[in-house]
């Protein structure tokens, strides 16, 4: 499992919106119920992020970057009467790849969640786990803790190191601080 720390990443820093506690959200994505959407600072949301508060309360831990078209929303069931929406909460170091869509009811603190991935509805991703690339969570699937999964449908890969926390950790804190405004010319 390699870690994807990226080189320095400069953005223009009027693409960004950059709150009082360090979260740097673009002006390229859409944030609907925006009131809805806790953010817990050093939080990087990238352009064509699609987050829906607007259908339910929306958590979102420390150091989480969230890459370029992941869509967030929150799990709904079904019921005679309609559909309702439940709230959810992602938790710190978390790093979310691009073009993954989230269904899930909770996603614990240092995972790691690959590019074109579907985390399905009413799913739940305990702390410190790895979904690889490509890869399809079926709904109500529980991923344990210190595991990797993948395939489609996932399943169990193979088991995390016990230090995967501290590796995690790292990774989240090195692409926050690696993500800086342009120098000015």
């Amino acid at each position: 499992l390699a870690m994807e720390v990226e080189a320095v990443e400069h953005y223009e820093k009027s693409d960004y919106i950059e709150t009082l506690t360090g979260n740097k959200v673009s002006r390229k994505s859409i944030l609907c119920g925006s009131q809805n959407i806790r953010l817990h600072g050093k939080t990087v949301i990238m352009p064509e992020v699609m987050i829906r508060g607007d259908l339910a309360n929306i958590n979102i831990g420390k150091y989480t970057i969230i890459s370029k078209g992941v869509v967030l929303r929150p799990p709904y069931k079904r019921f005679k009467g309609g559909v309702a929406s439940f709230p959810v909460t992602i938790g710190d170091y978390v790093f979310i790849d691009e073009q993954t869509v989230i269904n899930a009811a909770s996603i614990g603190s240092y995972v790691h969640i690959g590019r074109n991935v579907i985390i399905s509805r009413l799913c739940i991703l305990k702390d410190c786990c790895w979904i690889q690339d490509d890869s399809v969570v079926a709904p109500g699937t529980v991923v344990p803790p210190l595991t990797v999964w993948g395939g489609n449908p996932a399943r169990f890969v193979c088991k995390l190191p016990d230090g995967f926390q501290h590796m995690q950790r790292d990774a989240a804190l090195a692409n926050y601080n690696s993500f800086v405004p342009r120098p000015a010319h």
